[in-house]
């Protein structure tokens, strides 16, 4: 049972409980900062605030990772947005652009204010001071490293920001974001979090977490040497795959295996805090008989179908097909089961859910397999492709596919990213990947992507709260 989170108010923080392990925060309304931000547990409870907007966001960030890439499509066509994300050529004026700038800014804000509060806090009154200040750092560098994937260029806010100031915020060029606060502020989490965690604090950022999105960032930046040496050390903190694929995503084990490295946590049983996933990628079947088997109630949403191009691009006999993109399921009468609409849905989020939208189901943000194939992709880049086909075939051989060997560097390489999309499609990672190795137009161009959509649009109710074309600044494309 998952124990990180448990509901926190979207606008503030506030008293919930959740069997009193976790969340115990004073409304802001009616007891000052100053008062809340003294003991150890107040700044626990303060950075578990900055993991809940995160939590929200990424209720949706399959739009993002997986809808606007290739490996997803609104198969149904009923949702205009939906349609639009598809595709490009959604509005700035969409509701998902502004909730998603308001989230990371809202998680960045909150990291800055404990880390203003932390820096004068009394060390005998919170033992773990260290620890908070990594978390919020890592927090806030994770929110920026998302931001600027999705938006380019925004403002960098190190510090609590007040309204007045937040209007005179210009937009700031990505690799300053990358190098005054992403970089650093990873590589200080790094050096102070914990290898792991245990109790209720399972599931909080850790070493390797850090070193892991620092790889990705390195990954991102074509900055081959240093994403090779921070992947390796990855390697070393005891990680494994699975013996077992299908394990990932059976929700009836623990999701905190020895794969696991970062998640974005929910919670069931009616807390607020669970996920959407189980409904919203489960197609409607006949007399719900895939929501009775699954054991999914609350209706099926039909959202994130996998595309029939996924499925053929797949081996027939790797078994990741099935679990990444199905075209039904056989039911306990052995009897294969289609849906009414929908060809195709992904495995990967199924579990028992009791209410609409309440599933224990986690986003996996990065696991040992990403890592291992980002390495092997650093290694081929560094022209040490022998090596890199070691940390590939590890892949392969989990899957019970064939190993490669005597591939050049430029083969390699187009095996490791095709490597990628039998892994970890449906996981919001796809188009995160064709942005940075420079395919968006390769690959998307067929499917109506222009050179513009490389970046969303900065939500149009913020351009026109603003109203300074000097500070704020709509992407290209979007006016």
């Amino acid at each position: 049972m998952k124990k990180i989170f448990c509901l926190l108010s979207v606008a503030s923080m506030l008293t919930v409980s959740c069997q009193k392990t976790f969340i115990e925060l004073n409304p802001i309304s009616t007891v000052s900062v100053e008062a809340v931000y003294k003991t150890d547990k107040d700044f626990q409870d303060a950075v578990v605030g900055v993991y809940s907007m995160l939590r929200n966001q990424y209720q949706d960030f399959w739009i993002f990772g997986d809808l606007r890439a290739d490996d997803s499509w609104h198969a149904l066509g009923n949702d205009a947005f939906l349609v639009s994300v598809d595709k490009f050529n959604m509005n700035s004026d969409a509701a998902l652009m502004i909730s998603t700038w308001r989230n990371y800014y809202s998680a960045i804000n909150r990291a800055n204010l404990i880390l203003s509060k932390i820096e004068t806090a009394d060390a005998a009154l919170v033992p773990n001071k260290d620890r908070h200040m990594a978390e919020a750092k890592f927090l806030r560098a994770f929110a920026y490293f998302d931001l600027v994937r999705i938006f380019g260029d925004v403002p960098l806010n190190l510090a609590p920001t007040t309204i007045a100031e937040g209007y005179t915020k210009a937009r700031e060029k990505v690799d300053k974001i990358y190098d005054d606060v992403i970089i650093k502020d990873l590589l200080a989490a790094e050096a102070v979090l914990p290898t792991k965690y245990t109790g209720a604090d399972v599931g909080r950022v850790t070493k390797g977490a850090a070193k892991a999105i620092l790889g990705r960032v390195y990954m991102t930046r074509k900055d081959f040497v240093k994403a090779e040496a921070k992947l390796q050390e990855v390697t070393t903190l005891g990680y494994a795959l699975l013996p077992n694929y299908k394990d990932l995503f059976d929700y009836t084990k623990d999701e905190h295996h020895s794969e696991y490295i970062f998640d974005i946590e929910y919670q069931d049983g009616n807390l607020g805090a669970g996920s959407g996933f189980s409904n919203k990628f489960l197609p409607k079947s006949a007399n719900s008989l895939a929501e009775t088997f699954y054991g999914i109630k609350g209706g099926a949403g039909e959202q994130n179908s996998p595309t029939l191009a996924l499925f053929d691009s797949f081996d027939p006999t790797d078994p990741r097909r099935d679990v990444t993109v199905a075209k039904g399921y056989t039911d306990n009468n052995g009897v294969f089961q289609g849906f009414l609409q929908i060809a195709t849905f992904t495995k990967k989020y199924l579990a028992i859910t009791n209410t609409l939208n309440d599933s224990k189901v986690n986003w996996k943000v990065i696991r040992y397999a990403d890592v291992l194939l980002m390495y092997a992709e650093a290694l081929n880049e560094n022209g040490k492709t022998d090596a890199a086909l070691t940390y590939l075939n590890q892949i392969r051989t989990r899957a019970n596919m064939p190993k490669f060997a005597g591939l050049s560097k430029d083969q390699l390489r187009t095996k490791i990213y095709d490597e990628r999309i039998y892994e970890l499609s449906m996981e919001g990672v796809r188009w995160f990947d064709l942005a940075r190795t420079g395919r968006l137009q390769s690959v998307l161009g067929p499917l109506g992507f222009k050179d513009f959509n490389a970046l969303f649009p900065i939500p149009l109710v913020e351009i026109q709260i603003i109203n300074n074309s000097a500070v704020l600044l709509q992407n290209p494309g979007y006016n």
